[in-house]
């Protein structure tokens, strides 16, 4: 029984995983036909916006000409005409935005990826209780079954946070996250259901993981948003400066002062439950080995962690760092996250070699 159970785990977690794909292509699909959407309204309103933006484009020396219907030649765009284009993307910027924080964003491709993606939880929840019920335990005493208890909470959060703000357009990066990380997983840390270590065997196991894959599930959401803070204050910039512009979709999305203070409410929440794993751990260490704090790897870590994001809560609060700044301490944060999981666990042993993976 034991045995079925595990494989239809494991079985489940493909079809999870099939799903997430799918909502993968949907998603990326969203943010092409976002880009599409720029432009086409971009050249309604102003039909020759994009051949200005061709002239811009063109390197020096070229010539910048074009021919009449008379045979002559109408003049270079002027500055003029570079900052009409400039402040007409910025409408559209803002127009657009304004219909994304309204939830005016529907479409065949995003409402296919949501509901991809919701149907790819509901097998990965199964996927999980199947292996809890075979292990007769919660699933989470070693890497394969954190992570598949971590990328099913990470998911179940993006969901959940879709509730009160509208944050699909960060599909295409959290479900490609999830897809990674389980695949690494899938490839490198999967074992069988084994007991439970004796320093496990404690209710505070439960505590401990439930607010740590929480907070990792906030800070993953944080630094998709993050990321695209740094790529729409880097539009911003070119469309200030009259420059060609990259990722035509990130016209479609929030600012990037929206986009940061999203962020920060995110990474706060996230903080408040790391903040929990650190003292739910410090009393299961007392519990298990009669010391709150004994300096192991694992604990220094998850420590270091906590002082990035406070540090990064607190610059942003009082010393005014906002914008890059701000962004790239969040990032930071999440690949200490990802470094204390992915590295710590494999390849710094000590009290907290619970990976399963064997020395």
């Amino acid at each position: 029984m034991t045995d079925t159970l595990s494989q239809l785990s494991t079985v489940f977690i493909y079809v999870a995983m099939g799903f997430y794909a799918a909502a993968f292509i949907a998603f990326a699909l969203d943010l092409a036909r976002r880009g599409a959407r720029a432009t086409a309204d971009e050249a309604a309103v102003v039909p020759s916006a994009v051949a200005r933006r061709a002239e811009v484009a063109a390197p020096v020396g070229a010539s910048t000409t074009t021919l009449t219907a008379a045979g002559g030649s109408a003049p270079p765009a002027s500055p003029q005409a570079s900052s009409a284009l400039g402040r007409l993307s910025s409408r559209i910027s803002s127009r657009v935005e304004d219909d994304v924080m309204n939830g005016d964003t529907s479409s065949t491709s995003i409402r296919w990826a949501f509901g991809l993606t919701i149907v790819g939880f509901v097998a990965h929840l199964v996927a999980t209780l199947f292996r809890g019920i075979a292990a007769d335990r919660v699933p989470w005493a070693n890497m394969w079954e954190f992570s598949m208890t971590g990328t099913l909470v990470i998911i179940g959060v993006f969901l959940v946070v879709n509730l009160k703000w509208d944050v699909k357009y960060l599909g295409t990066f959290i479900v490609g996250l999830v897809l990674v990380l389980q695949g690494v997983a899938l490839l490198r840390y999967y074992v069988p259901v084994v007991p439970l270590q004796p320093a496990l065997q404690s209710y505070w196991l439960v505590i401990h993981i439930i607010v740590a894959v929480l907070g990792t599930a906030f800070f993953a959401l944080g630094f998709a948003l993050s990321g695209l803070q740094l790529l729409q204050y880097r539009r911003e910039r070119q469309v200030a400066e009259s420059r060609p512009q990259q990722f035509r979709f990130l016209e479609t999305l929030p600012s990037a002062v929206a986009l940061e203070n999203l962020a920060y409410r995110i990474n706060i929440v996230g903080f408040i439950a790391w903040t929990f794993t650190l003292i739910a751990g410090a009393i299961w260490a007392e519990k298990a080995w009669g010391r709150y704090w004994g300096w192991d790897t694992k604990e220094v870590w998850t420590f270091i962690i906590w002082v990035i994001y406070a540090g990064y809560i607190h610059a942003r609060a009082t010393r005014g760092w906002r914008g890059s700044r701000s962004a790239w301490l969040a990032i930071i944060g999440f690949a200490a996250v990802l470094f204390n999981f992915g590295i710590v666990n494999v390849f710094f042993h000590g009290l907290h070699a619970y990976s399963g993976l064997g020395s």
